[in-house]
């Protein structure tokens, strides 16, 4: 992988993050760990993908390939521009805060990345409180089991939901690029943001459901 060797400052000016349905707390942390993409040169094939070795704990319910053919089911005015499909591990005591993001758009210095973070071995996970409705409001349209208990929300799902949902969120970062690139919200907007990238992944369904048959088949000539 490509890495800047100019050590990253808070008053220099890389690029931005966007969505993930994170507190913005946590977006300076975010962006310190991926800022250090190079952008690509001018011949290489887009996306760049990059797929971590996740702890044993965890796993991704798609791969950064799988993620590219899902990307395919999208207009290409739509993902053109895209640089980077980064499958990021997360570290353990990111994903006990109960914060940690699931998806991110990164964007700057040339750098257009769309970053999926892992999930749990055992299919579930918990939130705080505090968590986005609107997420937990789209895995119950996907049939996951959601409960909560002393002010935590928890979950669980099958492994085929999750790959859909992962789709999802894969759209729903691809919706911040679209805003981004060619509306341009206010960064400091973030509902409208959020609300843009929601939109588009929805209105989206069923190419995500395109995108899932097509790993489904080729998991299936695999196995």
């Amino acid at each position: 992988m490509q890495r800047k060797h100019t050590p990253w400052k808070k008053s220099r000016k890389f690029g931005d993050v966007y969505g993930g349905r994170t507190r913005p707390k946590i977006a300076d942390n975010i962006f310190n760990r991926c800022h250090d993409l190079d952008a690509p040169e001018g011949d290489r094939d887009l996306p760049i993908l990059l797929q971590d070795n996740p702890s044993r704990d965890f796993y991704f319910p798609i791969s950064a390939v799988e993620a590219q053919s899902a990307l395919r089911e999208l207009p290409n005015y739509d993902v053109s521009g895209i640089t980077h499909i980064w499958c990021r591990r997360l570290r353990k005591k990111e994903y006990d805060s109960c914060s940690q993001p699931l998806a991110q758009f990164v964007c700057g210095s040339g750098v257009r990345a769309i970053v999926l973070y892992p999930w749990s071995r055992d299919r579930t996970r918990t939130f705080s409180q505090a968590s986005d409705q609107s997420l937990l409001n789209e895995m119950r349209r996907l049939d996951f089991v959601v409960t909560k208990s002393k002010g935590v929300w928890s979950v669980s799902a099958t492994e085929k939901q999750l790959r859909l949902f992962y789709i999802h969120l894969l759209f729903h970062e691809v919706g911040h690029h679209v805003d981004w690139y060619y509306r341009h919200f206010s960064a400091a907007n973030r509902k409208a943001t959020e609300d843009a990238a929601n939109q588009y992944a929805n209105e989206k369904s069923q190419e995500a459901l395109g995108a899932l048959d097509r790993i489904q088949e080729f998991r299936s000539w695999d196995a």
